[in-house]
């Protein structure tokens, strides 16, 4: 991997017209000045039969955000392509109701309660949290011979104890298995206000320093920032322009939006586009975004060679009710709940060829398990010092017939810390209270009364009827299953145990 110098006279100032122009005419059409010079370039070995890998994952897109989820306020045609030609499931999840965490396990395989972000997510000063000797989808596709990219939000930490904004960003994306990175460093809403692109800040000049404090505020800045209405744009560019260097080499390209993420900054192209207000034309910007990787896959003919993803990190922030839409659809709670609004989520998945187009699966994964099915799409095998939490669900995708579920069972975490776990139709929960947002956040037991929660989610899946006290034996058994799973370092079945 060559290192380049970028942070020195970086473009970042572009033209306004030539973002109006791309704009309208599609990203494909037009090279953005200053993020379209090929950086996202590498050689590597001809395409083999391995497919390529896209992960696209939203920030804060809830289970009923999307038209092919029942949405009728915002329109989403792009990825309702997506389900009509793969496969759509109605009981995915995010290992955790925030971003960092799901973040870290969708990488690793891991659950991040198992690191040492017992709760909420990296604030913007924090260490690189993915531990630099631990195997990662990106360094295991690496070794299987694909070019590997990472585009959008990271905020998984840069540095060994803390970040130097002014210097080199290192360890980060590409000490953890990626060969290229631009994107956000943290979180939509938090400085700093720039783009990283692998080591470095994009736009710093020398005479100029960034500080930013522990609570995300920028306290020192560069005059190169971002502007938060055209990121889509920027980062959509960037990942057309690595789809199409590596078009004739097997890639893996993990796509972080900052969709649809307080701020709601959609670009003026999607203004006033939804009836759903601000939020409903920026979840119109999202799919628009995944409509300029389907439209590029088609153009450079990788459409039958490409096994796509559209997920959530967490659930939404349901806020727009009064315009008659229910971001978490019918599920209760919302983004950092341990309730089912809070890592419930949207996954959709296409592989012409290999996955049966317009199917529907009610299988219970979690999005952990992308790290085991990308080992199984490329035939590695995974050791048993990673991905510990992640299931192969290579079958499930292929629409193939089983006995049984894939999972033993899923692990939740809130952002307070509250435990969930779920086993078939049961969810317990080790609390009262949703352990986030929602009211009540927390609920302390009177003498008598349940201690926890414990749902059938198949008879009441909006989580209402708590039946602790009615099945003391499942309670029992499903709270020792959590202790087993914490005390073994593991919850998939290892080689040899």
């Amino acid at each position: 991997m060559i290192e380049r110098n970028h942070h020195r006279n970086s473009t970042l100032l572009i033209d306004r017209r030539d973002l109006l122009k791309a704009l309208g005419l599609g990203v494909t059409s037009i090279a953005l000045p200053g993020y379209m010079s090929g950086r996202g370039c590498f050689a590597g070995e001809p395409s083999t039969d391995k497919p390529n890998i896209i992960f696209i994952m939203a920030d804060d897109l809830g289970y009923g955000d999307l038209s092919c989820y029942g949405a009728t306020k915002v329109k989403t045609p792009n990825i309702n392509r997506m389900a009509k030609e793969g496969v759509r499931f109605t009981d995915a999840h995010s290992p955790s109701a925030v971003c960092s965490p799901t973040r870290y396990g969708v990488l690793t395989g891991r659950y991040c309660w198992r690191t040492r972000l017992k709760q909420w997510v990296c604030p913007p000063n924090d260490p690189l949290l993915i531990e630099k000797d631990r195997l990662t989808v990106a360094s295991l596709l690496k070794s299987a011979g694909y070019t590997t990219g990472c585009v959008g939000k990271w905020h998984l930490g840069f540095g060994e104890e803390r970040p130097d904004w002014n210097r080199q960003l290192k360890p980060g994306p590409l000490e953890v298995g990626f060969d290229y990175y631009f994107g956000v460093p943290t979180s939509h809403n938090w400085a700093p206000y720039v783009y990283v692109e692998n080591h470095h800040v994009v736009g710093r000049r020398e005479n100029e320093f960034i500080e930013v404090d522990d609570n995300g505020t920028e306290k020192q800045g560069i005059a190169a920032k971002r502007n938060s209405e055209e990121i889509a744009l920027i980062q959509t560019g960037k990942v057309i322009e690595f789809i199409q260097c590596n078009k004739d080499k097997p890639f893996f390209l993990y796509f972080a939006t900052c969709n649809v993420h307080k701020p709601y900054t959609p670009n003026d192209r999607f203004k006033g586009t939804s009836q759903c207000g601000i939020y409903g034309d920026f979840t119109h910007e999202f799919d628009w975004t995944v409509g300029e990787v389907l439209n590029t896959l088609d153009r450079l003919r990788l459409y039958d060679k490409t096994l796509i993803i559209v997920t959530s990190d967490n659930g939404a922030n349901d806020e727009f009710r009064k315009f008659g839409h229910s971001s978490c659809g019918f599920l209760r709670g919302q983004k950092t709940d341990i309730w089912e609004g809070g890592h419930r989520v949207p996954f959709v998945a296409r592989w012409p060829g290999k996955i049966k187009a317009g199917t529907t699966s009610d299988e219970v994964i979690c999005l952990t398990d992308f790290m085991a099915t990308s080992a199984a799409v490329v035939g590695a095998e995974l050791p048993n010092n990673a991905g510990e939490d992640s299931y192969n669900i290579l079958p499930i995708l292929l629409g193939q017939k089983a006995d049984r579920r894939i999972r033993e069972a899923t692990v939740h975490h809130s952002i307070s810390g509250v435990f969930s776990i779920r086993q078939g139709p049961w969810k317990l929960i080790l609390g009262r209270g949703s352990g986030g947002w929602s009211k009540p956040h927390y609920v302390k037991p009177k003498p008598g009364e349940p201690e926890g929660q414990l749902y059938n989610l198949k008879k009441d899946p909006t989580e209402t009827d708590n039946v602790w006290s009615r099945h003391p034996e499942i309670v029992k058994r499903l709270a020792k299953l959590l202790e087993k799973y914490k005390k073994e370092s593991h919850s998939r079945p290892l080689k040899g145990c």
